[in-house]
Protein backbone atom coordinates (compact mmCIF):
# COMPACT_ATOMS: atom_id res chain seq x y z
CA UNK A 1 0.00 0.00 0.00
CA UNK A 2 1.31 3.43 -0.95
CA UNK A 3 2.52 5.53 1.98
CA UNK A 4 0.86 8.96 1.64
CA UNK A 5 2.29 10.40 4.86
CA UNK A 6 4.05 13.72 4.41
CA UNK A 7 7.65 13.31 5.55
CA UNK A 8 9.31 16.56 4.49
CA UNK A 9 8.03 19.91 5.79
CA UNK A 10 9.82 23.12 4.84
CA UNK A 11 9.13 26.40 6.67
CA UNK A 12 10.20 29.45 4.67
CA UNK A 13 11.05 32.33 6.98
CA UNK A 14 11.75 32.57 10.70
CA UNK A 15 10.56 35.31 13.01
CA UNK A 16 7.70 34.76 15.41
CA UNK A 17 5.42 33.03 12.90
CA UNK A 18 8.06 30.69 11.48
CA UNK A 19 9.44 29.53 14.80
CA UNK A 20 5.98 29.20 16.37
CA UNK A 21 5.06 26.94 13.46
CA UNK A 22 8.27 24.97 13.90
CA UNK A 23 7.74 24.57 17.64
CA UNK A 24 4.08 23.63 17.24
CA UNK A 25 4.68 21.11 14.47
CA UNK A 26 7.60 19.58 16.35
CA UNK A 27 5.28 18.84 19.28
CA UNK A 28 2.30 17.58 17.35
CA UNK A 29 4.18 15.54 14.76
CA UNK A 30 6.04 13.13 17.00
CA UNK A 31 6.93 10.71 14.21
CA UNK A 32 10.76 10.76 14.05
CA UNK A 33 10.62 9.97 10.32
CA UNK A 34 9.08 13.39 9.64
CA UNK A 35 11.69 15.97 8.71
CA UNK A 36 11.02 19.63 9.54
CA UNK A 37 13.41 22.27 8.22
CA UNK A 38 13.22 26.05 8.53
CA UNK A 39 14.99 28.35 6.09
CA UNK A 40 15.82 31.89 7.13
CA UNK A 41 18.42 34.47 6.23
CA UNK A 42 20.13 36.79 8.65
CA UNK A 43 20.22 39.28 5.77
CA UNK A 44 16.44 39.59 5.90
CA UNK A 45 15.02 41.20 9.00
CA UNK A 46 11.69 40.47 10.66
CA UNK A 47 8.91 42.89 11.56
CA UNK A 48 9.07 41.85 15.22
CA UNK A 49 6.77 44.49 16.70
CA UNK A 50 3.88 42.23 17.75
CA UNK A 51 4.60 42.47 21.45
CA UNK A 52 1.12 42.32 23.01
CA UNK A 53 -1.01 39.21 23.14
CA UNK A 54 -4.41 37.91 24.20
CA UNK A 55 -5.07 35.04 26.68
CA UNK A 56 -4.95 32.27 24.08
CA UNK A 57 -1.14 32.56 23.97
CA UNK A 58 -1.05 30.78 27.32
CA UNK A 59 -2.46 27.62 25.75
CA UNK A 60 0.14 27.62 22.99
CA UNK A 61 2.92 28.13 25.56
CA UNK A 62 1.55 25.18 27.52
CA UNK A 63 1.34 23.07 24.36
CA UNK A 64 5.02 23.56 23.57
CA UNK A 65 5.99 22.96 27.20
CA UNK A 66 7.06 26.39 28.44
CA UNK A 67 7.39 27.09 32.15
CA UNK A 68 5.63 30.41 32.71
CA UNK A 69 8.19 31.87 35.10
CA UNK A 70 11.05 30.95 32.78
CA UNK A 71 9.08 32.39 29.87
CA UNK A 72 8.61 35.69 31.75
CA UNK A 73 12.35 35.88 32.34
CA UNK A 74 13.42 34.87 28.83
CA UNK A 75 11.12 37.29 26.98
CA UNK A 76 11.14 40.24 29.44
CA UNK A 77 7.39 39.80 29.63
CA UNK A 78 4.83 41.56 31.79
CA UNK A 79 1.29 40.48 32.63
CA UNK A 80 -1.66 41.92 30.73
CA UNK A 81 -5.29 42.22 31.88
CA UNK A 82 -6.62 44.16 28.91
CA UNK A 83 -6.19 47.24 26.72
CA UNK A 84 -6.87 50.84 27.67
CA UNK A 85 -8.37 52.95 24.87
CA UNK A 86 -7.83 56.70 25.15
CA UNK A 87 -9.58 59.37 23.00
CA UNK A 88 -11.61 56.89 20.93
CA UNK A 89 -15.22 57.82 21.69
CA UNK A 90 -14.40 61.47 22.32
CA UNK A 91 -11.17 63.31 23.09
CA UNK A 92 -10.62 62.90 26.82
CA UNK A 93 -12.49 59.59 27.07
CA UNK A 94 -10.81 56.48 28.41
CA UNK A 95 -11.97 52.91 28.93
CA UNK A 96 -10.46 49.45 29.33
CA UNK A 97 -11.37 46.45 27.19
CA UNK A 98 -10.76 43.67 29.76
CA UNK A 99 -10.07 39.98 29.29
CA UNK A 100 -12.42 38.90 32.08
CA UNK A 101 -16.24 39.00 32.18
CA UNK A 102 -18.58 41.66 33.54
CA UNK A 103 -20.59 40.45 36.55
CA UNK A 104 -22.36 37.12 36.25
CA UNK A 105 -25.27 36.00 34.10
CA UNK A 106 -28.60 35.79 35.94
CA UNK A 107 -31.84 34.06 35.01
CA UNK A 108 -30.10 32.82 31.86
CA UNK A 109 -29.59 36.40 30.62
CA UNK A 110 -26.23 38.09 30.04
CA UNK A 111 -25.15 40.43 32.82
CA UNK A 112 -24.87 43.57 30.73
CA UNK A 113 -28.66 43.66 30.35
CA UNK A 114 -29.03 43.93 34.14
CA UNK A 115 -26.44 46.67 34.20
CA UNK A 116 -28.26 48.54 31.40
CA UNK A 117 -31.37 48.55 33.59
CA UNK A 118 -29.38 49.70 36.62
CA UNK A 119 -27.77 52.45 34.51
CA UNK A 120 -31.19 54.13 34.23
CA UNK A 121 -31.52 54.47 38.01
CA UNK A 122 -30.46 57.35 40.22
CA UNK A 123 -27.80 55.24 41.99
CA UNK A 124 -26.25 53.86 38.78
CA UNK A 125 -22.70 52.57 38.99
CA UNK A 126 -20.07 52.33 36.24
CA UNK A 127 -19.85 49.04 34.38
CA UNK A 128 -16.20 48.99 35.46
CA UNK A 129 -17.33 48.31 39.04
CA UNK A 130 -18.50 44.87 37.89
CA UNK A 131 -15.31 43.76 36.13
CA UNK A 132 -12.44 42.39 38.21
CA UNK A 133 -9.84 42.82 35.46
CA UNK A 134 -10.73 46.49 35.01
CA UNK A 135 -10.66 47.17 38.75
CA UNK A 136 -7.24 45.52 39.08
CA UNK A 137 -5.80 47.20 36.00
CA UNK A 138 -6.79 50.65 37.26
CA UNK A 139 -4.84 49.97 40.45
CA UNK A 140 -1.88 48.34 38.60
CA UNK A 141 -2.49 45.06 40.43
CA UNK A 142 -2.34 41.45 39.31
CA UNK A 143 -2.84 37.92 40.52
CA UNK A 144 -3.27 34.58 38.83
CA UNK A 145 -6.71 33.03 38.35
CA UNK A 146 -7.95 30.62 41.01
CA UNK A 147 -9.95 27.99 39.11
CA UNK A 148 -10.55 26.09 42.34
CA UNK A 149 -12.48 29.09 43.74
CA UNK A 150 -15.81 28.03 42.28
CA UNK A 151 -18.49 30.71 41.82
CA UNK A 152 -15.85 33.39 42.46
CA UNK A 153 -14.79 36.08 39.96
CA UNK A 154 -11.24 34.87 40.58
CA UNK A 155 -12.08 31.62 38.80
CA UNK A 156 -12.97 33.38 35.55
CA UNK A 157 -10.08 35.86 35.53
CA UNK A 158 -8.14 35.86 32.25
CA UNK A 159 -4.74 37.29 31.41
CA UNK A 160 -2.13 37.49 28.68
CA UNK A 161 1.38 38.86 28.27
CA UNK A 162 3.32 41.74 26.82
CA UNK A 163 6.73 40.53 25.64
CA UNK A 164 9.73 41.13 23.40
CA UNK A 165 8.69 39.47 20.12
CA UNK A 166 12.29 38.94 18.99
CA UNK A 167 13.13 37.14 22.23
CA UNK A 168 9.96 35.05 21.94
CA UNK A 169 10.96 34.00 18.42
CA UNK A 170 14.40 32.98 19.72
CA UNK A 171 12.76 31.00 22.53
CA UNK A 172 10.53 29.18 20.05
CA UNK A 173 13.60 28.43 17.93
CA UNK A 174 15.30 26.83 20.91
CA UNK A 175 12.22 24.71 21.64
CA UNK A 176 11.94 23.61 18.01
CA UNK A 177 15.63 22.80 17.53
CA UNK A 178 15.71 20.72 20.72
CA UNK A 179 12.98 18.59 19.17
CA UNK A 180 14.85 18.07 15.92
CA UNK A 181 13.84 20.96 13.67
CA UNK A 182 16.76 21.84 11.41
CA UNK A 183 17.54 25.49 10.67
CA UNK A 184 19.06 26.31 7.29
CA UNK A 185 20.72 29.68 6.83
CA UNK A 186 20.30 31.16 3.39
CA UNK A 187 18.38 33.47 1.10
CA UNK A 188 16.00 31.88 -1.40
CA UNK A 189 16.68 33.00 -4.98
CA UNK A 190 14.48 30.60 -6.95
CA UNK A 191 11.41 28.40 -6.52
CA UNK A 192 10.83 25.20 -8.50
CA UNK A 193 7.32 23.93 -9.26
CA UNK A 194 6.12 20.55 -10.46
CA UNK A 195 5.11 20.72 -14.09
CA UNK A 196 2.03 18.52 -13.68
CA UNK A 197 0.19 20.47 -10.96
CA UNK A 198 2.18 23.58 -10.02
CA UNK A 199 2.97 22.36 -6.50
CA UNK A 200 6.19 23.67 -5.00
CA UNK A 201 8.88 21.05 -5.40
CA UNK A 202 11.93 22.81 -3.99
CA UNK A 203 13.54 26.16 -3.28
CA UNK A 204 17.02 27.17 -4.35
CA UNK A 205 19.32 29.10 -2.03
CA UNK A 206 21.86 31.74 -2.93
CA UNK A 207 24.56 29.20 -2.11
CA UNK A 208 23.24 26.90 -4.83
CA UNK A 209 21.74 24.39 -2.38
CA UNK A 210 18.27 23.09 -3.19
CA UNK A 211 15.82 22.24 -0.42
CA UNK A 212 12.96 19.99 -1.47
CA UNK A 213 9.76 19.37 0.45
CA UNK A 214 6.23 17.97 0.31
CA UNK A 215 4.51 20.62 2.45
CA UNK A 216 5.73 24.22 2.55
CA UNK A 217 4.81 26.75 5.26
CA UNK A 218 5.23 30.31 3.98
CA UNK A 219 6.28 32.64 6.81
CA UNK A 220 8.10 35.09 4.56
CA UNK A 221 6.19 38.15 5.73
CA UNK A 222 4.37 40.68 3.60
CA UNK A 223 6.14 39.60 0.39
CA UNK A 224 4.61 36.11 0.50
CA UNK A 225 7.49 34.51 -1.39
CA UNK A 226 5.67 31.24 -2.10
CA UNK A 227 1.98 31.99 -1.59
CA UNK A 228 1.94 35.17 -3.69
CA UNK A 229 5.13 35.71 -5.67
CA UNK A 230 5.12 32.11 -6.89
CA UNK A 231 1.53 30.83 -6.69
CA UNK A 232 -0.15 34.24 -7.20
CA UNK A 233 -2.93 33.45 -4.72
CA UNK A 234 -4.39 36.97 -4.81
CA UNK A 235 -5.21 39.38 -1.99
CA UNK A 236 -8.48 40.81 -0.70
CA UNK A 237 -7.73 44.44 0.12
CA UNK A 238 -9.74 45.72 3.12
CA UNK A 239 -8.32 49.24 3.11
CA UNK A 240 -11.80 50.59 2.45
CA UNK A 241 -12.76 49.38 5.93
CA UNK A 242 -9.45 49.84 7.78
CA UNK A 243 -7.61 52.64 5.97
CA UNK A 244 -4.54 52.92 8.20
CA UNK A 245 -1.60 51.76 6.08
CA UNK A 246 1.62 52.67 7.86
CA UNK A 247 3.28 52.37 11.24
CA UNK A 248 6.34 53.72 13.01
CA UNK A 249 7.74 51.68 15.89
CA UNK A 250 10.21 53.01 18.46
CA UNK A 251 11.31 51.79 21.87
CA UNK A 252 11.91 53.99 24.89
CA UNK A 253 13.06 53.75 28.48
CA UNK A 254 10.64 52.59 31.14
CA UNK A 255 9.34 55.47 33.25
CA UNK A 256 6.92 55.17 36.15
CA UNK A 257 4.70 52.25 37.08
CA UNK A 258 4.83 49.00 35.12
CA UNK A 259 1.19 48.69 34.07
CA UNK A 260 -0.54 45.32 33.54
CA UNK A 261 -2.25 46.53 30.37
CA UNK A 262 -1.50 47.87 26.90
CA UNK A 263 -2.62 51.37 25.90
CA UNK A 264 -3.98 52.52 22.52
CA UNK A 265 -4.27 56.31 22.25
CA UNK A 266 -6.18 57.71 19.30
CA UNK A 267 -4.58 60.62 17.41
CA UNK A 268 -5.84 62.76 14.54
CA UNK A 269 -5.05 60.19 11.80
CA UNK A 270 -4.57 56.92 13.63
CA UNK A 271 -3.47 55.69 17.04
CA UNK A 272 -0.42 55.02 19.19
CA UNK A 273 0.40 51.85 21.08
CA UNK A 274 2.22 51.66 24.41
CA UNK A 275 3.42 48.24 25.58
CA UNK A 276 5.37 48.13 28.87
CA UNK A 277 7.99 45.37 29.16
CA UNK A 278 10.42 44.65 31.97
CA UNK A 279 13.38 46.32 30.27
CA UNK A 280 11.75 48.94 28.04
CA UNK A 281 8.48 50.26 26.66
CA UNK A 282 7.41 49.49 23.12
CA UNK A 283 5.69 52.28 21.21
CA UNK A 284 4.27 52.73 17.76
CA UNK A 285 2.09 55.04 15.72
CA UNK A 286 -0.32 53.37 13.28
CA UNK A 287 -1.72 55.91 10.83
CA UNK A 288 -3.30 56.61 7.46
CA UNK A 289 -0.84 58.21 5.02
CA UNK A 290 -3.71 59.89 3.16
CA UNK A 291 -4.31 62.18 6.14
CA UNK A 292 -0.85 62.70 7.69
CA UNK A 293 2.76 62.80 6.49
CA UNK A 294 5.45 60.42 7.75
CA UNK A 295 7.32 63.33 9.37
CA UNK A 296 4.24 64.51 11.25
CA UNK A 297 3.41 60.94 12.27
CA UNK A 298 6.92 60.51 13.68
CA UNK A 299 6.70 63.79 15.56
CA UNK A 300 3.36 62.72 17.04
CA UNK A 301 4.85 59.39 18.17
CA UNK A 302 7.92 60.91 19.75
CA UNK A 303 5.97 63.60 21.55
CA UNK A 304 4.01 60.86 23.29
CA UNK A 305 6.91 58.72 24.54
CA UNK A 306 7.15 58.17 28.30
CA UNK A 307 10.95 58.17 28.37
CA UNK A 308 14.02 58.72 26.23
CA UNK A 309 14.12 56.74 22.95
CA UNK A 310 16.42 53.70 23.07
CA UNK A 311 16.61 52.99 19.36
CA UNK A 312 15.92 54.43 15.94
CA UNK A 313 12.35 54.52 14.62
CA UNK A 314 11.31 51.76 12.20
CA UNK A 315 8.92 52.59 9.37
CA UNK A 316 6.48 49.92 8.13
CA UNK A 317 4.00 49.90 5.26
CA UNK A 318 1.12 47.46 4.98
CA UNK A 319 -2.21 46.81 3.35
CA UNK A 320 -5.00 45.42 5.51
CA UNK A 321 -6.56 42.28 4.08
CA UNK A 322 -6.15 38.54 3.54
CA UNK A 323 -4.88 36.19 0.86
CA UNK A 324 -7.68 34.85 -1.30
CA UNK A 325 -6.13 31.41 -0.78
CA UNK A 326 -4.18 31.27 2.50
CA UNK A 327 -3.61 27.60 1.64
CA UNK A 328 -2.87 27.06 -2.04
CA UNK A 329 -1.73 23.71 -3.47
CA UNK A 330 0.99 22.47 -1.05
CA UNK A 331 1.71 25.87 0.52
CA UNK A 332 0.14 27.13 3.75
CA UNK A 333 0.81 30.77 4.58
CA UNK A 334 1.10 31.99 8.18
CA UNK A 335 1.51 35.38 9.79
CA UNK A 336 1.99 38.40 7.54
CA UNK A 337 2.27 36.12 4.51
CA UNK A 338 -1.40 35.13 4.98
CA UNK A 339 -2.86 38.55 5.70
CA UNK A 340 -2.69 41.55 7.99
CA UNK A 341 -5.00 43.14 10.53
CA UNK A 342 -3.64 46.11 12.42
CA UNK A 343 -2.52 45.33 16.00
CA UNK A 344 -5.27 47.36 17.68
CA UNK A 345 -6.54 44.36 19.67
CA UNK A 346 -3.26 42.41 19.80
CA UNK A 347 -4.48 39.66 17.48
CA UNK A 348 -1.45 39.13 15.22
CA UNK A 349 0.18 36.33 17.20
CA UNK A 350 -3.19 34.74 17.95
CA UNK A 351 -3.96 34.49 14.23
CA UNK A 352 -0.69 32.60 13.76
CA UNK A 353 -1.52 30.32 16.68
CA UNK A 354 -5.05 29.54 15.50
CA UNK A 355 -3.82 28.88 11.97
CA UNK A 356 -1.30 26.35 13.29
CA UNK A 357 -4.12 24.62 15.19
CA UNK A 358 -6.37 24.67 12.12
CA UNK A 359 -3.57 23.20 9.99
CA UNK A 360 -3.09 20.36 12.44
CA UNK A 361 -6.83 19.63 12.44
CA UNK A 362 -6.79 19.51 8.63
CA UNK A 363 -3.27 18.14 8.22
CA UNK A 364 -2.89 16.77 4.68
CA UNK A 365 -1.35 13.72 3.16
CA UNK A 366 0.44 13.74 -0.18
CA UNK A 367 -2.88 13.83 -2.08
CA UNK A 368 -3.72 17.30 -0.66
CA UNK A 369 -7.49 16.83 -0.64
CA UNK A 370 -9.04 20.01 -2.06
CA UNK A 371 -12.10 19.79 0.20
CA UNK A 372 -9.84 20.04 3.25
CA UNK A 373 -7.99 22.98 1.73
CA UNK A 374 -11.26 24.75 0.91
CA UNK A 375 -12.53 24.22 4.45
CA UNK A 376 -9.30 25.58 5.94
CA UNK A 377 -9.49 28.67 3.74
CA UNK A 378 -13.17 29.27 4.54
CA UNK A 379 -12.56 29.09 8.30
CA UNK A 380 -9.49 31.31 8.02
CA UNK A 381 -11.50 33.91 6.10
CA UNK A 382 -14.33 33.76 8.66
CA UNK A 383 -11.89 34.32 11.53
CA UNK A 384 -10.24 37.27 9.79
CA UNK A 385 -13.61 38.82 8.96
CA UNK A 386 -14.84 38.51 12.54
CA UNK A 387 -11.71 40.17 13.90
CA UNK A 388 -11.89 42.79 11.13
CA UNK A 389 -15.44 43.76 12.11
CA UNK A 390 -14.45 44.12 15.76
CA UNK A 391 -11.56 46.40 14.81
CA UNK A 392 -13.77 48.53 12.55
CA UNK A 393 -16.18 49.06 15.47
CA UNK A 394 -13.50 51.06 17.31
CA UNK A 395 -13.32 53.50 14.40
CA UNK A 396 -16.97 53.88 13.46
CA UNK A 397 -18.30 53.96 17.05
CA UNK A 398 -16.96 57.45 17.67
CA UNK A 399 -18.22 60.96 18.15
CA UNK A 400 -14.96 62.51 16.98
CA UNK A 401 -15.23 65.06 14.17
CA UNK A 402 -12.00 66.95 14.80
CA UNK A 403 -10.09 65.72 11.73
CA UNK A 404 -10.63 64.47 8.18
CA UNK A 405 -9.58 60.99 9.22
CA UNK A 406 -12.22 60.67 11.95
CA UNK A 407 -14.89 62.15 9.73
CA UNK A 408 -14.00 59.52 7.15
CA UNK A 409 -14.02 56.45 9.41
CA UNK A 410 -17.12 57.62 11.32
CA UNK A 411 -19.17 57.83 8.13
CA UNK A 412 -17.64 55.12 5.93
CA UNK A 413 -19.60 52.18 4.50
CA UNK A 414 -19.48 49.20 6.87
CA UNK A 415 -19.61 45.44 6.17
CA UNK A 416 -23.19 44.16 6.31
CA UNK A 417 -22.21 41.81 9.15
CA UNK A 418 -21.11 44.73 11.31
CA UNK A 419 -24.06 46.93 10.34
CA UNK A 420 -26.39 44.21 11.60
CA UNK A 421 -24.57 43.79 14.93
CA UNK A 422 -24.64 47.52 15.60
CA UNK A 423 -28.31 47.84 14.64
CA UNK A 424 -29.34 44.99 16.93
CA UNK A 425 -27.35 46.32 19.87
CA UNK A 426 -28.59 49.89 19.49
CA UNK A 427 -32.20 48.73 19.71
CA UNK A 428 -32.23 46.22 22.56
CA UNK A 429 -28.68 45.62 23.77
CA UNK A 430 -28.50 42.10 22.36
CA UNK A 431 -25.08 40.68 21.54
CA UNK A 432 -24.25 37.34 19.97
CA UNK A 433 -21.18 35.17 19.57
CA UNK A 434 -21.07 33.47 16.18
CA UNK A 435 -19.13 30.26 15.46
CA UNK A 436 -17.09 30.51 18.66
CA UNK A 437 -15.52 33.70 17.34
CA UNK A 438 -12.51 35.22 19.05
CA UNK A 439 -14.17 38.24 20.67
CA UNK A 440 -17.18 37.42 22.81
CA UNK A 441 -20.09 39.34 24.27
CA UNK A 442 -18.08 41.04 27.03
CA UNK A 443 -15.58 42.38 24.48
CA UNK A 444 -18.26 43.86 22.23
CA UNK A 445 -20.02 45.37 25.24
CA UNK A 446 -16.76 46.95 26.47
CA UNK A 447 -16.25 48.82 23.20
CA UNK A 448 -19.90 49.80 22.73
CA UNK A 449 -20.18 51.18 26.25
CA UNK A 450 -16.66 52.57 26.31
CA UNK A 451 -17.32 54.55 23.14
CA UNK A 452 -20.70 55.88 24.27
CA UNK A 453 -23.11 53.69 22.32
CA UNK A 454 -25.99 52.92 24.69
CA UNK A 455 -28.97 50.84 23.46
CA UNK A 456 -32.54 52.10 23.66
CA UNK A 457 -33.73 49.07 25.63
CA UNK A 458 -32.51 45.97 27.45
CA UNK A 459 -33.85 42.39 27.59
CA UNK A 460 -37.56 42.69 28.57
CA UNK A 461 -37.56 39.66 30.88
CA UNK A 462 -35.40 41.60 33.34
CA UNK A 463 -38.40 43.78 34.17
CA UNK A 464 -39.86 40.79 36.02
CA UNK A 465 -37.26 41.41 38.72
CA UNK A 466 -38.17 43.97 41.38
CA UNK A 467 -36.02 47.06 41.91
CA UNK A 468 -35.15 45.80 45.39
CA UNK A 469 -34.03 42.40 44.13
CA UNK A 470 -31.94 43.96 41.35
CA UNK A 471 -30.25 46.30 43.79
CA UNK A 472 -29.47 43.45 46.21
CA UNK A 473 -27.92 41.31 43.49
CA UNK A 474 -25.89 44.13 41.97
CA UNK A 475 -24.65 45.15 45.42
CA UNK A 476 -23.61 41.57 46.14
CA UNK A 477 -21.67 41.36 42.86
CA UNK A 478 -19.82 44.59 43.66
CA UNK A 479 -19.05 43.28 47.15
CA UNK A 480 -17.64 40.05 45.69
CA UNK A 481 -15.47 42.04 43.26
CA UNK A 482 -14.11 44.09 46.13
CA UNK A 483 -13.29 41.02 48.23
CA UNK A 484 -11.50 39.41 45.29
CA UNK A 485 -9.52 42.58 44.61
CA UNK A 486 -8.07 42.32 48.12
CA UNK A 487 -6.18 39.21 46.97
CA UNK A 488 -4.37 41.08 44.18
CA UNK A 489 -0.84 42.43 44.59
CA UNK A 490 1.02 45.30 42.97
CA UNK A 491 1.92 44.16 39.47
CA UNK A 492 5.64 45.00 39.43
CA UNK A 493 6.79 43.24 42.63
CA UNK A 494 4.49 40.30 41.83
CA UNK A 495 6.13 40.00 38.40
CA UNK A 496 9.68 40.33 39.77
CA UNK A 497 9.04 37.56 42.27
CA UNK A 498 7.87 35.24 39.48
CA UNK A 499 10.90 36.05 37.35
CA UNK A 500 13.22 35.31 40.27
CA UNK A 501 11.53 31.91 40.69
CA UNK A 502 12.58 30.87 37.17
Amino acid sequence: MQDLTIKDIVIVGGGTAGWMAAAGLSILLRDPSINIRLIESEQIGTVGVGEATIPHIRYFNKLVGLDENEYLRRTNATFKLGIEFVNWGKIGDSYIHPFGPYGVAMEGIHFHHFWLREAQSANARSADDYNLAVLAAKQNKFTHPQPQARNSPLASLEYAFQFDAALYGQYMREVAEKRGVQRIEGRIVDVNQRAEDGHIQSVKLESGEEVSGELFIDCSGFRGLLIEQTLQSGYDDWSNYLPVDRAIAQQCENVGTLTPYTRATAHKAGWQWRIPLQHRTGNGHVYCSEFISDDEALATLQSGLDGAPTGDPRFLRFKTGIRKKPWNKNVVSLGLASGFLEPLESTSIHLVQSAIGRLMTNFPDKLFNQADIDYYNARTLAEFEQVRDFLILHYCATERDDSEFWNHVRTMKLPDSLEQRIAVYKENGRLYRHDNELFGIDSWFAVFEGQNIRPKRYHPVINNMSDEMLERRMTEIRRAMGKCLEQFEDHEPYLKRRVQMA
